[in-house]
């Protein structure tokens, strides 16, 4: 298989399902070798199938985003034999869930919780990523945001914390090593159908989420992987430092 990303290597976190497989599959797709990263074995080896019968090259590694040694250990998994690393992909995260509550009366477990998987997990991923981007004066980072990382959410306090940080993340990081070679974005996605929004939920709450996209539907992990494909491509040289809305028009009302 050959493409744009022929001869790269790419880190994927929460690389088992949604954005990040689709990630997979498309960066592979281009001729990029992918580590998958995560805390489940099964679902990684799905997604390393996947890309391996569509012709791509992958392996998997577990880790957990929140403990610094785990990731180190992923991240030198996934680089070259040199040490060389050409894109990551920060897609691990946990979701708001559907327990709605005023900042007053919610809860610390779960504000800790957004902060320590959503915005610590991809701060050290960022870390490790970048140690190995920095001696070959390349790459490109492409954290997994949300539209809640560029708008408030009512109810939601603990996730658009957590969002938000991780724009604040990437705009830091970009001023930090744009004149290194590497660039950082973001993508501020809007609802997308995965395993992590759509399971569970009753139909009234997903037709009033589906409501709030101006488009008339949510999202697919295929439209978002187009995105991160391009920001990982030399097609995005001149972008950086930024939050993309790939959302339906979410984040426009």
């Amino acid at each position: 298989m050959s493409g744009q990303l022929e001869g790269t290597r790419a880190f994927i976190t929460g690389g088992g399902t949604g954005i990040g497989q689709a990630s997979a599959i498309a960066l592979a797709a281009q001729g990029c070798f992918v580590t998958i990263a995560g805390r489940t074995q099964r679902t990684l080896e799905e997604t390393v199938t996947l890309v391996r019968e569509a012709g791509g090259s992958a392996a998997w590694v577990l880790c957990d985003v929140s403990d610094e040694a785990s990731v180190a250990h992923a991240v030198d998994a996934a680089a070259s034999e040199d040490g060389r690393l050409d894109y990551g992909i920060n897609s691990a995260g946990v979701s708001g869930g559907d327990d709605l509550r005023p900042l007053a009366d919610y809860s610390n477990e779960q504000f800790d919780r957004m902060i320590d998987i959503d915005l610590r997990g991809t701060f050290l991923s960022m870390k490790h990523e970048l140690r190995h981007m920095v001696p070959f004066g390349h790459g490109s980072i492409v954290n997994i945001a949300s539209g809640a990382g560029i708008v408030g959410v009512p109810g939601f306090a603990g996730y658009v914390a957590a969002k938000h940080g991780q724009v604040g993340l990437t705009k830091t990081a970009a001023l930090d090593y744009g004149t290194r070679g590497i660039r950082v974005n973001a993508i501020a996605a809007g609802l997308v159908d995965t395993p992590l929004i759509a399971e569970g939920r009753p139909p009234e709450i997903m037709a009033a989420r589906i409501a709030a996209h101006p488009i008339g539907r949510i999202g697919r992990p295929e439209e978002i992987a187009d995105a991160v494909v391009w920001l990982c491509s030399e097609r995005s040289s001149f972008v950086t430092g930024t939050a993309i809305p790939v959302d339906g028009g979410y984040a426009a009302r």
